[in-house]
């Protein structure tokens, strides 16, 4: 439990910015571009300390890395999957505008984030249900284990005071456009998708986020010329990125499974809802291990733990309103305290049109 403290006190912290930074862009591969070099003078972290192919940023509680050429990208030891790849050009080391502006900024500095609506409502979809049983185990199909997730869930949130809603509370079909339906019905509220894997040897937890527009999904083929249509859930990029980072994180720690990363898609259900949103994925049943676990009640009840404690940890730091002492632990009030402090000051977000 700790440990996530560790990380989300880290990642949400505005502490250390330079005061001001002027962005240099280079266009290449269709796209725009800015130096991992300008990334760390702007956030405070130091120069790009590198290894052959692999790279650093580093500063007092917090740590970016990765490799050149791959996609894959630590914060502190978190994974995300860029939507491209970091590049070598000129001697540099760049990652694209679009990951600096959707990912980076609102991951590092959530409490920067516009239009934020304090959370009193959380709709749980428990994937699948009815006729659509999901993937199989030995031990179960899918729709119970989400549907058993959910309700666990329902009652951790309800006693913290939010409001919840369930996309279903019985073993039925709702089709995905009703489970959209009934989410954008609700302002002030964000909506998690509960779902397990399947296939082959895989293992792990994934987080999906919506993929903002003219990404490709990292669950196509290749790009597609829909990418550049905008989804109604693209007016919640950044909220989106933050409420997936709280939860994978927690999910991570809580779990002890194989991170394989925030990654980035156009599933119904998150591409179509108004509201913050992400989709989980948590484990695969279709691996021996991963099963056994999903099977085990405790093991759903961490899970239902985590997305509560990512809810409570989203509404602390996006809202500073939300009181230190709502929090019902000692430990939870100290997050909550540091959350709030890291919400005061800070230097400007990368502008939208950077210098060229």
């Amino acid at each position: 439990m700790w440990r996530v403290c560790l990380i989300f006190i880290a990642l949400f912290s505005s502490a250390g910015l330079a005061a001001a930074a002027d962005w240099t862009l280079a266009k290449f591969g269709g796209r725009d571009h800015v130096t991992l070099r300008n990334v760390a003078e702007f956030y405070g972290l130091g120069g790009v300390q590198r290894v052959k192919n692999e790279f650093s940023l580093r500063s007092a509680g917090r740590q970016l890395r990765g490799q050149a050429n791959s996609a894959e990208f630590y914060i502190n030891n978190l994974k995300f999957i860029l939507s491209y790849p970091v590049t070598e050009h000129d001697g540099q080391l760049w990652i694209s505008r679009m990951d600096l502006t959707k990912l980076l900024e609102p991951v590092l500095r959530p409490s920067r984030i516009k239009h934020a609506e304090t959370v009193d409502t959380v709709v749980l979809d428990a994937g699948h249900g009815g006729h659509d049983n999901g993937a199989y185990s030995p031990q179960g199909w899918e729709k119970q284990f989400t549907l058993d997730v959910a309700m666990r869930c329902r009652a951790l949130l309800s006693q913290s005071g939010i409001n919840v809603v369930m996309t279903r509370s019985t073993d039925t079909f709702v089709p995905l456009e009703e489970r959209t339906r009934i989410a954008n019905r609700h302002d002030n509220a964000l909506f998690i998708s509960i779902h397990f894997n399947s296939g082959g040897t895989g293992t792990g937890l994934e987080t999906y986020t919506l993929a903002p527009r003219g990404v490709p999904s990292m669950m196509a083929d290749g790009p597609r010329i829909s990418d550049l249509d905008p989804c109604p859930g693209n007016v919640r990029d950044a909220e989106n990125i933050a409420l997936a980072t709280a939860t994978h994180a927690a999910f991570v720690v809580n779990s002890k499974m194989y991170d394989r990363g925030i990654k980035r898609a156009r599933f119904v259900v998150i591409r179509d809802v108004t509201i913050p949103g992400v989709l989980v994925e948590g484990g695969f049943l279709s691996n021996a291990y991963d099963a056994r676990l999903i099977a085990s009640p405790e093991y759903r009840q961490r899970m239902a733990a985590s997305i509560h404690q990512a809810v409570m940890t989203y509404r602390r730091v996006l809202a500073p309103e939300v009181s230190v002492a709502s929090a019902q632990s000692l430990e939870q009030r100290e997050v909550a305290r540091r959350s709030q402090d890291a919400l005061r000051g800070g230097a400007s977000a990368p502008g939208a049109e950077p210098k060229k």
